[in-house]
């Protein structure tokens, strides 16, 4: 079981000495990876957040945190792909993986918050398949000789973008989304499943959703690493741990909830003590 930890870009850490405290923290515990979300804008009046919620630059963060570390491996949960043009996106990414030394783990999902796509310009309609020709273009760039892609949505040739990620042929990428279209992307294009605030029962459930797409793609659900950030409650210790691995849950992204640094670095210490290497 891989021990991670969530919200590196969000409070409490939305500053420089923060998340460099908080990553090195990390990494001489032995946590596995450290883990953030994004939202590019966020709705006024609110719709899931407050607004006035401060979510670091996501990219920006896994650069800032990767110059004060040298093992601790970085985890995008999520970056929403149909609000990025994936051209800029796949220079982004394979720099920061140049720059980390291939330590970046690429989550992606579609988003949930209309309002967020109509401010940008970006059509909320046929997210997951704008996705999707977006992940393809990203692949093309980074592994093609002479870069090309001709969909729907985006179409390019006569182009290249160096640097290429250091990680072959690409960073693993870990989808996220609780529908069965989620699923099936995680099954044909993924390594890996990520799901935030879980119950053990709701986990079961999302699981069998993974299988069963996994099935229908004939793709072996072994190959799927399932990460998930269990609910606040119950308290996880080391038999709720157990109880999700026992579910086929291969990663723990513990999101710490805490009111200041202090209160990450002692779920960070709680964590050493109970946790990793204690469960199998």
């Amino acid at each position: 079981m891989k021990i991670a930890l969530f919200e590196m870009n969000m409070h409490p850490c939305v500053g420089p000495e923060a998340i460099a405290t908080v990553a090195r923290a990390a990494e001489d515990a032995g946590i596995e990876s450290l883990w953030g979300g994004e939202h590019l804008i966020l709705p006024d009046p609110a719709v899931r957040f407050p607004p006035d919620r401060v979510f670091i630059d996501l990219i920006a963060t896994i650069a800032f945190a990767a110059a004060h570390t040298r093992r601790l491996r970085f985890g995008t949960g999520i970056i929403l792909l149909p609000q990025r043009n994936p051209l800029v996106l796949a220079k982004e990414i394979a720099s920061i993986d140049v720059l980390s030394g291939g330590r970046l783990i690429l989550g992606l999902g579609i988003g949930s918050i209309e309002q967020e796509f109509k401010a940008l310009g970006i059509p909320y309609e046929g997210r997951g398949r704008r996705a999707e020709e977006a992940l393809a273009a990203m692949k093309a760039v980074w592994t093609m000789e002479k870069p090309e892609y001709h969909g729907e949505y985006f179409r390019f040739s006569g182009i290249r973008a160096e640097p290429r990620p250091v990680q072959k042929p690409f960073p693993e990428i870990v989808w996220g989304g609780r529908t069965p279209y989620a699923f099936s992307r995680a099954a044909r294009l993924g390594k890996g499943w990520y799901g935030y605030d879980l119950n053990l029962e709701e986990t079961a459930d999302l699981i069998a959703g993974l299988r069963k797409a996994c099935e229908r793609h004939h793709r072996p659900f072994g190959e799927l690493e399932i990460s998930v950030t269990p609910k606040a409650e119950p308290k996880l210790d080391r038999d709720l741990a157990r109880r999700f691995a026992d579910l086929g849950v291969g990663r723990l992204i513990i999101a710490p909830r805490a009111r200041d640094v202090d209160g990450v670095l002692r779920v960070i210490a709680s964590a050493e003590r109970d946790l990793i290497g204690k469960i199998n």
